[in-house]
Order: structure tokens, then C-alpha cells, then sequence
């Protein structure tokens, strides 16, 4: 067994740890100890329970997990459609707990952009692909706000990107459900946002159209630079990003990173993924709910401390 750390050792890294930058500093998405409590008849419900998350600037990512797990919340409150109750989020330099309503709507309109899983939720009906995809360009209310010309042109522009140039002149009820989403996502994209998020884009389509929709936010992603997260309950989707994170009773419990390795035999890429539990600000550690039923582990555990890492074994008093 490896010899435990001394407490000069543990004084020093802890000295360490006070001169480390504040968290998430250099994050695009910041969420610190997030709390959102919903109160009806009485009864409170706690959707977010210290939840802590970091995004970096041009990442394509995915949220998932179970019904009521908390991930709708938080992309509501990310999406501006809804406050925290404490803890701190900023999104690009914006503190969303203190934001005035005038505020908010600027953000919206400006720093984020949505894409519903309804197709018929993100268009108007009675506006052309192209002229849905400028109406955000017009309502932006800044002093810049682009010419006519422009904002045409701008459209045009996203909806050939997108691969859906040939729908501009058509109407929401004239396009395919497919279709419908692409033009979604440029309409998210007009105002050129510092992010896109998505809550379930893919869940009302068919897997060979969900994957065409994925690869359009990867198009914006790799083309634009637009950092995208991705609410879903499809791993097919999830396997598609370099990081998914899944949420549990209000918490980031695991996530899974994925990298490329080439076999420097073959010279073959592959995607090699590996999955973390999550460390949340409070030290609290949520492990897998699998791996907690295959070593029966309740209610208490027991740690040792070791030079490089923590041992967690389950309790061996009853």
C-alpha cells in the first residue's frame, strides 16, 4: 500500500489551492453551487441542488439525463426563460442572478440562442425560411442593426450553411420536419450568439433525420465557432460530442470525455471514451448508480487516503 501524504504535504497543497484562480474564470458558462427551488401549494421542490458546471469557449457538448433530472431547468435558466434561486451562473460575462427583465430580454436576444424540440415552436408560420431568419437581426434593437439588404443576405448566408438555401422562399407547413430544425438553428444563429443551446432538437425526428440535424450543429460549431450545448436523451447523439455530462437529482453526477488516438500500427483513428464522476464545489462525489448497486453500497462508505488518490470501499460495520 503507498505511503498516505504527510500533513506538511496536505498544509502545502492546500496553501496551494488559495492562490489558484477564482472558479471558472476562464469559462463561457459558469454555474457555481446552483440552486433552483420551485414552491406550489406549499410543497417545494428542489430542481437543482447545488449543481456545479463549466463550458468552454467553442464547445460542442450534451446534458443528459433522466425526467426531472434537472436538465430542462437548467437550460431554462441559461436560456434567460428563467432565474436561479441561488448559487451563481454567468454566461459571457453575464450574471444571470442579477440581470433586470430589460436586461434579460437583451441577453436573449443577443448572447443566446434556442433551438425548442417543438419544429413548429421555433418558426413563425406565416414567414418565409429567409424571413424567419431575419426577423432576430431586426428585433435586435442595437444602433448596428443591419439594412434590409443585410439581413437578407445574412439569412441567405446561414441557410446555405445549413444546407437548406433551397427552402427560403418557402413557408414553416411547406418544409419537412428536418428541414424545419435547420432553419431553426440559423434563426438561433442570426445574431451570431456566444451560445447555442438546444433542448431536445432531435426528439421528434426519425434517427436518419436526427443525425442530418447533428451535423448541422456541427457545421456551426466547427464553422463559426459557436460554443453549442445539447439537451438530449439520445446517446445516439450523445456519442457524438467529445463531452457529455450527465445530470442526477440536481447535480452533475458523471461525464464522459472522448478523444481521437491513432494506432500507430494501422495509422486507424479511433474515439476512445472514458467516464468521470463528478467532484462538485462541496467535495460531494456522486457515483454511478451501478456501481453502488454492484458493491451494495448505502447510506455510508468508507475512504483511505493514499499518496495519489482516495479509496472508496463500502461500509464493512453491519
Amino acid at each position: 500500500m503507498a505511503t498516505p501524504p504527510s500533513l506538511s504535504d496536505l498544509a502545502n497543497r492546500v496553501a496551494e489551492t488559495r492562490n489558484q484562480p477564482a472558479y471558472g474564470h476562464d469559462a463561457l458558462i459558469t454555474c457555481d453551487r446552483l440552486v433552483r427551488i420551485f414552491s406550489a401549494d406549499g410543497i417545494e421542490v428542489q430542481a437543482l441542488q447545488g449543481l456545479d458546471l463549466l463550458v468552454r469557449e467553442g464547445e460542442l457538448m450534451a446534458l443528459v439525463g433522466a425526467s426531472g433530472s434537472g436538465k430542462s431547468t437548467l437550460m431554462n435558466i441559461l436560456a434567460g426563460l428563467d432565474t436561479p434561486t441561488a448559487g451563481a451562473a454567468r454566461v459571457a460575462g453575464h450574471d444571470l442572478l442579477t440581470m433586470t427583465a430589460r436586461d434579460r430580454l437583451a441577453y436573449r436576444r443577443s448572447t443566446v440562442g434556442f433551438v425548442w424540440q417543438q419544429t413548429s415552436r421555433n418558426l413563425l408560420p406565416y414567414l418565409t425560411a429567409a424571413q424567419n431568419v431575419a426577423l432576430p437581426l431586426q428585433l435586435s434593437g442595437t444602433r448596428t442593426r443591419k439594412s434590409r439588404r443585410a439581413r437578407t443576405e445574412r439569412a441567405v448566408e446561414l441557410l446555405e450553411l445549413l444546407q437548406v438555401a433551397d427552402c427560403r422562399d418557402r413557408p414553416p407547413h411547406e418544409l419537412s420536419g428536418g428541414q424545419q430544425q435547420r432553419v431553426a438553428i440559423a434563426v438561433a444563429l442570426a445574431n451570431d450568439p456566444a451560445v447555442l443551446l438546444a433542448d431536445e432538437p432531435t426528439g421528434e425526428l426519425d434517427s436518419r433525420t436526427a443525425a442530418q440535424i447533428f451535423d448541422a450543429f456541427r457545421t456551426a460549431n466547427e464553422t463559426l465557432g459557436t460554443t453549442i450545448v445539447i439537451v438530449t436523451h439520445d446517446q445516439a447523439v450523445a456519442g457524438e460530442v467529445r463531452r457529455t455530462v450527465a445530470i442526477r437529482d440536481g447535480r452533475t453526477s458523471t461525464e464522459v470525455l472522448r478523444r481521437s488516438e491513432i494506432d500507430a500500427t494501422t495509422g486507424h483513428e479511433t474515439v476512445v471514451a472514458r467516464e468521470y464522476a463528478m467532484l462538485d464545489r462541496a467535495g460531494r462525489l456522486q457515483l454511478p448508480a451501478d456501481y453502488l448497486r454492484a458493491l451494495d453500497m448505502r447510506e455510508r462508505v468508507a475512504l483511505e487516503l493514499e499518496s495519489d488518490h482516495i479509496g472508496v470501499w463500502p461500509d464493512d460495520t453491519h
